[in-house]
């Protein structure tokens, strides 16, 4: 059964702001518990739309990709620096 995808994103937006109090950065596996009746797929392209909208970042350290609530924790900059160029 497909989930409404702006329930599913308000879902996991809740979910990501009140674990980012205590965990800055999450896997896409951790973001598969906002809401267990949705498929990784659906909780995959509804995080990606809200990383589109700015609600979310990506957080890459290389080798994985983590999502983030902008605001809390550190940020690629601050971890890695910047490129100079």
């Amino acid at each position: 059964m497909a989930v409404n995808i702006e329930e599913l994103k308000e879902k996991i937006l809740e979910f990501a702001t009140k674990k980012a109090k205590h965990k800055s950065k999450m896997y896409i596996k951790d973001l598969y518990k906002a809401d267990p009746n949705a498929s990784p797929r659906e909780v995959k392209k509804a995080a990606n739309q809200l990383v589109q909208e700015g609600k979310l970042e990506f957080f890459s350290s290389g080798s994985t990709t983590m999502y983030g609530v902008p605001g809390y924790g550190k940020t690629e900059e601050d971890q890695f620096g910047t490129l100079d160029e």
